[in-house]
C-alpha cells in the first residue's frame, strides 16, 4: 500500500470505526477525484466485522451528460464493492446564487436518501485544501469567527474524514480510477474557482508553500475557540432564558449585562431562534441590536426582527414576541 492510500484509508478506518458494525455509512459520491478516493479508501477500510458502506450519487442536472457522468461514478462505487449504490437526480432551485442553491439541493438530497436508508452517516470528500477555500471566501466576506472555522469534522450524521489531509495526497492514492473533472471547478465565474486557481496558487508563490495546511489550522483553532464559546452560551440560555406557552421568550438581562458581547451574542441567536425567527434571516445589525438591549441599554426602544419577532425590553427582562401573539410588552422607559 502506497504511503498515500495508507493515510487515506487510516483516516476513514478512524471513523469508521466509531460506528457499530450492523450500521451502514453512505459515501457522497460526485465522481470527482476526490469523493472517488473517499468511496475506493471506505472499501478498502471495511470488512465483515465493520460497519456497510454504500454511496449516493445526486445528478444536480446542471450540465450537458450529467446522468452519464453520474451512472458513471455509481458504477465506480459498484466495482469497488459499495453497496448499495443509489443514484438521486436533484432539481436546483435558484435563490441564493448558482454555488449556494446547488449545495442546498445535493445536502436535500442526501438528507433524504440517507433517511430513507436508515444511514448513520454520510461521508463527504472534503480535503484540507477545501477548507483552506472556505477560510480565504469566509475572510473575503467579512464573516465571523462561525465562518472563519470553517466545516466542521462532523454535523449531525455528516463526517469529513479527508479534512487533515492535503488535496494532493487525496488524488494520489487511488490514481489509476476513472474519475471526473467538473467544468465549474476551473470556471471564474465562482468564487470557489478564482480562489482555488487563482488566489492560493498566488499565496503559496508569495508566503512560500503550506499556506493551505496553515488556514486549515487555523480553522480548527478557531472552531474550538467557537466550540467552547458556544458552550458556554448554551449553559447561560438554559440558565436565564425561557419560553412561555404563548410563544414569548423572555430573556433575564441582569446575569449577562457584563457578559463578553460574543457570549451574549450566541444566547439571544438561540432566543431569537426559538421565538421563530427563520434560519438564516438574522443580520449582524439584528444581533448587535439584541445585544444592545440586553447589555448595552440606554432606553432604546423595541427591535423589529426577521419573520416578525418584536424585542423590546420590560423590568430587567428582553421579551421577544412572536407575530401571532397579540398582546405585545410595553418597553421600559429610560
Amino acid at each position: 500500500m502506497t504511503k498515500p492510500r495508507h493515510a487515506v484509508v487510516g483516516a476513514v478506518r478512524r471513523v469508521l470505526l466509531e460506528y457499530p458494525p450492523r450500521g451502514l455509512a453512505l459515501v457522497a459520491c460526485s465522481g470527482g477525484p476526490d469523493s472517488i478516493a473517499l468511496a475506493a479508501a471506505a472499501a478498502d477500510a471495511t470488512g465483515p466485522d465493520r460497519i456497510r458502506v454504500g454511496a449516493l450519487v445526486v445528478d444536480h442536472g446542471l450540465q450537458d451528460g450529467s446522468a452519464r457522468v453520474a451512472r458513471r461514478a455509481a458504477d465506480t462505487c459498484t466495482h469497488l464493492g459499495l453497496d448499495p449504490v443509489v443514484v438521486v437526480r436533484t432539481e436546483v432551485i435558484g435563490g441564493g446564487g448558482p454555488e449556494a442553491s446547488a449545495r442546498a439541493a445535493r445536502y436535500r438530497a442526501l438528507d433524504t436518501e440517507a433517511h430513507r436508508l436508515g444511514a448513520v452517516a454520510v461521508l463527504l470528500g472534503h480535503t484540507a485544501d477545501d477548507q483552506a477555500e472556505t477560510v480565504l471566501l469566509a475572510l473575503g466576506r467579512g464573516s465571523g469567527a462561525r465562518a472563519l472555522a470553517g466545516m466542521p469534522e462532523r454535523r449531525d450524521h455528516y463526517r469529513r474524514p479527508l479534512l487533515d489531509l492535503p488535496r494532493s495526497v487525496v488524488r494520489a492514492a487511488y490514481p489509476d480510477l476513472p474519475t471526473w473533472a467538473d467544468p465549474h471547478n476551473a470556471d471564474p465565474r465562482f468564487g470557489r474557482s478564482r480562489v482555488r486557481q487563482v488566489v492560493l496558487p498566488i499565496l503559496e508563490e508569495q508566503l512560500g508553500p503550506g499556506v493551505a495546511a496553515a488556514l486549515a489550522r487555523s480553522a480548527g483553532q478557531v472552531r474550538a475557540e467557537v466550540a467552547a464559546v458556544d458552550a458556554w452560551a448554551q449553559i447561560l440560555y438554559g440558565q436565564h432564558v425561557t419560553g412561555e406557552a404563548s410563544g414569548q421568550v423572555r430573556i433575564d438581562v441582569r446575569p449577562l449585562a457584563g457578559l463578553p458581547a460574543a457570549v451574549v451574542a450566541r444566547v439571544v441567536i438561540t432566543a431569537a431562534t426559538a421565538a421563530g425567527v427563520p434560519g438564516g434571516r438574522l443580520s449582524t445589525e439584528h444581533v448587535t441590536a439584541l445585544v444592545a438591549l440586553v447589555a448595552h441599554w440606554r432606553g432604546q426602544g423595541p427591535t423589529n426582527l426577521p419573520g416578525g419577532i418584536v424585542a423590546a425590553r420590560r423590568s430587567g427582562t428582553v421579551v421577544l414576541t412572536p407575530a401571532h401573539v397579540t398582546s405585545r410588552p410595553e418597553p421600559d422607559k429610560p
